[in-house]
């Protein structure tokens, strides 16, 4: 790709150096808007300056990687309400030796992760439950979120699902699978799996549970009806007798005997009735009107048509309470078993956003509630954020400035001899810094994948594991070397009670050594 008019990258250049300077200082004393709204602005400088025209401004907008965001962040959040993290943290400070011991579950737990479930999704999924670890043990969250950011990294270089740019180069090389053969189409149908399968499970146990609440009502109905038809006849009773002024014998022996008809009610139901105190001072005001002091004998009673209210209360709230318990062991099940089925949908090749996406619907189908409580837990602001760094280093890209260095440093980047795979190292490395990773390998794979062919088929097979590599771990460098930083960054700053704001300069001290030294490591290995 040629050089963009000079206007052009003189305008592109300065889009992207707004990006770049507020997306790494986020505070800045002269503009203190965020990573967000810089984000913004870059994009649309670059739509402004006409460097890119809108429809290639929206066609930068990578979907697929914020459908994948978005999916695992609501799986993060049901994950979350399953008790995941909590049996996850159990698992970390299970015979825990202190901070040192915890640093390396941590970074094991991450890169694992990571080369299964992508690096992005393990940073969206543990940051927030690493940030609450290190809190409860009274343990800095600084080299902790450092740890689980670059080995989230580093881990995800294992596979060719564990980040988009491995993906990229997977594509483009035409190399089989993690496993060395291709996933038929058999394969792949066989580990999808069915919402509504899912659904089904949760839709019985609520039948079962709406059964019990059916019996408990025909069960007390009886009792109800014989208290309130008492009451009604009570109040009758009175009412007739508060309009009799005569104090005849006979209406006097008549009163009477109804009040001790009514004697077979238990002063304990009337009581559980609204109203029951009501009824009972109306028969007061009666009794007193016709003359009437004698004893009003009442035969208590703690059974109505055999049935024991204690008891059967005790019951039914029993049941009710393991019916619950039940419901929520199922749930939880539910909830490992779509994200279980996410990962096996991951390995089998299918589409990582939509696959992302049909788990979160499903756990969100599964939970029968209302989603709005869940869904505000998505940290939409990132994905804005995605959005306008997409557009801006689009446009940046456009300007030709990274084809053009790769063009000045191609002849000194052979890998057939030390010092050109160094090279290439270092162009890779700056690059993803500075366009991001994605856009790196799409920038070179073919080139660098040519440039070795010409040498000999093993050097083109190198080639490719060295792309793979640096850019994977050049993200480890600074903030905006990989996404995955950029996600632990933000979450850790949003986290609620745990919040830790992780600085640039803080991470950079820390990057650049480790950079230093894993790339060189990965090098040795692959040259070996």
């Amino acid at each position: 790709m040629v050089m963009a008019p000079t206007v052009k990258v003189v305008l592109g250049s300065i889009a992207f150096a707004i990006f770049w300077v507020l997306a790494v200082f986020p505070a800045v004393p002269f503009l203190p808007i965020g990573r967000t709204a810089g984000s913004l602005l870059g994009a649309m400088l670059m739509v402004l300056f006409r460097v890119i025209t809108p429809d290639q401004a929206y066609a930068a907008i990578d979907l697929p990687i914020l459908g994948l965001l978005f999916g695992t962040m609501v799986v993060s959040v049901y994950l979350e309400r399953a008790d995941m993290f909590k049996y996850l943290g159990k698992l970390l400070s299970w015979k825990s030796q202190g901070a040192k011991d915890l640093l390396c579950r941590i970074c094991l737990i991450s890169a694992i992760s990571s080369a299964f479930f992508t690096n992005d999704t393990s940073c969206v999924i543990l940051t927030e439950f690493v940030l609450k670890i290190a809190r409860q043990q009274n343990l800095p969250p600084h080299p902790f979120l450092l740890a689980l950011a670059s080995s989230a990294n580093i881990g995800s270089s294992a596979t060719p699902i564990g980040n988009p740019q491995n993906l990229v180069i997977a594509v483009q090389k035409g190399r089989r699978r993690c496993c060395g053969e291709v996933v038929g189409e058999d394969d792949v149908i066989s580990h999808r799996f069915s919402p509504a399968t899912m659904s089904h499970l949760t839709s019985t146990n609520s039948q079962d549970l709406q059964s019990v609440l059916e019996s408990m009502n025909i069960h007390s109905s009886p009792n109800t009806n014989l208290v309130e038809s008492t009451l009604r006849n009570r109040g009758n009773i009175a009412e007739s007798n508060s309009i009799r002024s005569s104090p005849s014998v006979n209406g006097h022996t008549n009163h009477t005997e109804g009040l001790r008809d009514l004697g077979y009610v238990g002063e304990s139901e009337i009581q559980k009735v609204p109203g029951a105190g009501l009824a009972s001072t109306e028969n007061s005001d009666a009794s007193k009107e016709v003359g009437y002091s004698g004893p009003i004998h009442s035969k208590r009673s703690s059974s109505v048509n055999g049935v024991e209210h204690g008891n059967f209360i005790e019951f039914a709230e029993e049941r009710l309470g393991f019916s619950k318990k039940w419901k929520r062991v199922l749930w939880k099940a539910c909830v490992y078993l779509v994200t279980m089925g996410m990962l096996a949908s991951l390995l089998a090749g299918l589409n990582m956003s939509w696959t992302a996406i049909t788990a979160a619907l499903a756990l969100v189908v599964l939970d029968f509630k209302d989603a709005r409580p869940c869904l505000e837990k998505v940290s939409y602001s990132l994905l804005i954020f995605f959005c306008g760094m997409f557009i801006t280093v689009d446009g940046f890209n456009k300007t030709g400035i990274p084809s053009t260095l790769w063009d000045f440093m191609e002849p000194y980047a052979k890998i057939d001899h030390i010092g050109g795979t160094a090279v290439l190292a270092a162009v890779i490395v700056v690059l993803s810094n500075l366009a991001s990773n994605v856009p790196t390998v799409l920038l070179l794979g073919a080139r660098v994948a040519a440039s070795a062919a010409a040498i000999s088929p093993a050097s083109e097979q190198k080639a490719w594991l060295i792309l793979a590599w640096v850019s994977t771990v050049a993200g480890n460098l600074s903030l905006l070397g990989s996404a995955a930083n950029l996600i632990v960054c933000e979450q850790a700053r949003r986290a609620q009670h745990y919040g830790y704001n992780l600085s640039f300069w803080s991470h950079l001290k820390f990057g650049v050594p480790s950079t230093i030294i894993v790339t060189a490591i990965g090098l040795t290995l692959i040259r070996g």
